[in-house]
């Protein structure tokens, strides 16, 4: 027994759904926008995916690898920027750090 396509198809976007809500809703908190961001590609890489063995073609599942090495290269730099801000400013309170010159 197989799990058809839509399932994978609306999976993914409820994951696009419930970041982009993760995104609208907490507007304040660097970390969760972060985890946000990386939950859209994680909806898109499973559609990739999906469609990649629907196909019965291994090409989205390489590009998925890409973008995994893409992904982690970018929540590491962006989680550094997050830990340096902390550092220099004490919050990570996205109102609070708008006005980075002083």
């Amino acid at each position: 027994m197989t799990i058809p396509l839509s399932w994978y198809i609306v999976f993914g976007t409820v994951l696009l759904c419930i970041s982009i809500a993760g995104i609208f809703i907490n507007r304040k908190n660097v970390i969760v926008l972060l985890m946000a961001i990386e939950l859209m590609l994680l909806a898109v890489d499973t559609n990739f995916v999906a469609f990649s063995r629907f196909l019965g073609d291994a090409a989205g599942q390489v590009f998925v690898f890409f973008i995994l090495t893409v992904a982690a290269a970018e929540s590491a730099i962006g989680l550094a920027i997050v830990v340096l801000l902390f550092r220099n400013r004490r919050t990570v309170n996205v109102a609070e750090l708008d006005a980075l010159r002083e």
